[in-house]
């Protein structure tokens, strides 16, 4: 077994800079914690689950695909090359953030293939960290998760006594890392941290499923969307959400396509040319997020769209506890 002192972990951060990689880890921003690009091991923040989901690493908020630009006798179209994409090690991400990778996966490489999300993801390298703490809107377990899920990660760490960290490599990924920098690892043993309790337990997820197969229509979508503000706030955060939309930016001269986050709880994003709206009310708009997550995706992908960080419960204006929902979706 490989183990890591913290010092040595930040020193490996400070070696994968030098190597020219790109660093992505929790760092402290103003108030809050937020997974943000490092410039030392010393800015490496692991006390607490940061604020927005690690999606961005490999879903940007918005990134241009092409540029256009009219000539005298044809428009002229520049390619943004996807292998321009850095070299990038993800370090310090919580099994709820480091699961929805792969959920994501299915998705961007399924009838399209998004070599944007694709490219990042073949060079991204992910170190995932066990979960010690966590709080009432945490609700892993209830996913089929925990906070020792290894799930998505290359190289995982336990925390251990003492201030160590157990390393289990996961793939070929993690393995390679573990031989570059090997002078920072050492063999050892030690006992682990208690993990983190999340505050929902099982719920039967083929049940909620099954109840949600076959209520399309019911007076729970009206409740629940009386409050909703349609904000967005919990798709943004989300680690699995990935609505996007792509607009032209510039004039008739030159201008840049660029894909940016868009929610399914906007009231204009099924909005159509013609001016039709499918879902033109918060009620379709709020029952279409849970059947995405827990009906839609998993009849497509056999996935959920929901690895239960609690963040969309934290941040909600308004109150709305997903965990909640589902729990009285199971008891019906």
């Amino acid at each position: 077994m490989k183990t890591i002192t913290e010092q040595n972990l930040r020193a490996l951060v400070d070696a994968l800079i030098s190597d020219g990689k790109r660093v992505v880890g929790p760092r402290v921003a103003g108030t809050m914690t937020l997974y943000e690009p490092l410039t030392g091991g010393a800015e490496l923040a692991l006390g607490e689950l940061p604020r927005r989901s690690a999606k961005e690493t490999f879903l940007p908020l918005c990134e241009t695909i092409l540029t256009y630009e009219q000539g005298k006798e044809a428009v002229h179209l520049g390619d943004v090359d996807p292998v321009r994409l850095p070299e990038t090690v993800l370090i310090g991400a919580r099994p709820c953030d480091v699961a929805a990778a792969p959920v994501l996966d299915a998705v961007f490489s399924w009838d399209y293939r998004d070599e944007f999300f694709l490219e990042r993801r073949r060079k991204t390298t992910i170190i995932g960290l066990a979960c010690t703490g966590g709080d009432d809107a945490c609700f892993c377990t209830a996913m089929g998760l925990s906070p020792a899920d290894s799930t998505g990660s290359d190289l995982f760490l336990t925390p251990l006594k003492g201030g160590s960290f157990r390393c289990d490599a996961i793939t070929d990924k993690g393995t390679a890392l573990l031989a570059a920098h090997a002078g920072l690892f050492a063999d050892g043993t030690g006992e682990p941290l208690p993990l983190a309790e999340p505050a929902l337990g099982a719920l039967d997820l083929e049940k909620i499923r099954a109840w949600l197969d076959g209520h399309f229509e019911d007076p729970l979508w009206e409740e629940i969307a009386a409050r909703c503000a349609g904000c967005g706030a919990c798709a943004f955060l989300c680690p699995a959400c990935h609505c996007f939309d792509i607009v032209d930016e510039g004039g008739t001269a030159k201008g840049a396509r660029r894909k940016s986050w868009d929610a399914c709880g906007f009231g204009k994003f099924t909005n159509h040319a013609s001016g039709h709206n499918p879902r033109d009310v918060q009620p379709q708009r709020y029952r279409n997020r849970i059947m995405h997550k827990f009906k839609y995706y998993v009849d497509k992908f056999d996935q959920r769209l929901c690895t239960g960080c609690g963040r969309c419960i934290r941040a909600c204006p308004v109150g709305i506890d997903i965990a909640a929902v589902l729990e009285e979706i199971n008891d019906k």
